[in-house]
């Protein structure tokens, strides 16, 4: 039997943010389509934990789609750039060498094809404008450009067949808030993945910005983080 829920594309890189915006859509009612793009970056780890998570959340389709944004660098996360380190999160407010240039337009261009031909109005996207690391494309104007832009660039929009709608649950959240929302949906954090840049023994660095806000997240949250749990 079909199903009656509406469609919805949801970006899920594997880390925490994208992992809850999943768990939101699915409690939301939506029938969710997962799209991981394999874009280069540095470690293999996100991809390998958004399959594991995908699968687990029960998502229609989970495409895993290779786009090699190598081939411009640019970025701490796609050429041989140094990652920074032990960096107050109160100084993370510039535009940091792990931003990769244009990344969020080329995934919600990838989502709004896809959903396009699904018939879906709604895009998920787990950006945040209060604990990130100044990242340009995470800002909710950004968000409301793009969807401006899906509804006059698209096939859908222009016969006013859809209404495209950019969904961005998490924007006006601390990660205290994400942690604390994923706890309510039942998200098992064991399968995320947010460090930049693993150690050897396959933990997380615990020194990246992204490991630095996750600890700051799960630490006002009062939560354990299962990753950085003693063994």
């Amino acid at each position: 039997m079909a199903s009656s829920a509406r469609p919805a594309v949801v970006l899920v890189s594997g880390g925490l943010d994208s992992t809850t915006t999943l768990a939101m859509a699915r409690a939301d009612g939506f029938d969710c389509y997962a799209l991981t793009i394999d874009y280069g970056q540095r470690h293999r780890r996100e991809l390998e934990a958004a399959a594991r998570i995908a699968a687990a959340l029960g998502v229609s389709r989970n495409l895993i789609m290779p786009l090699d944004l190598r081939c411009f660098g640019g970025s701490a996360l796609t050429a041989d750039i140094p990652v920074p380190t032990s960096r107050d999160p109160k100084e993370m407010t510039d535009i940091p060498v792990t931003y990769v240039p244009a990344r969020n337009t080329i995934f919600l261009a990838l989502a709004l094809a896809w959903a396009e031909t699904l018939g879906a109005e709604d895009i998920f996207i787990g950006v945040n404008a209060l604990d990130y690391s100044g990242y340009p494309d995470c800002r909710p104007e950004y968000i409301e450009a793009f969807e401006h832009l899906a509804n006059l660039a698209t096939k859908a929009g222009v016969e006013e067949r859809s209404r495209f709608r950019v969904r961005m649950p998490l924007v006006a959240l601390g990660k205290a808030d994400i942690v604390r929302h994923a706890v309510k949906l039942g998200v098992d954090f064991a399968m995320t993945w947010s460090c930049y840049a693993p150690r050897a023994d396959g933990r997380p660095c615990g020194v990246c910005d992204s490991c630095i806000l996750r600890a700051k997240g799960f630490a006002e949250a009062g939560v354990q983080d299962p990753l950085t749990a003693a063994p």
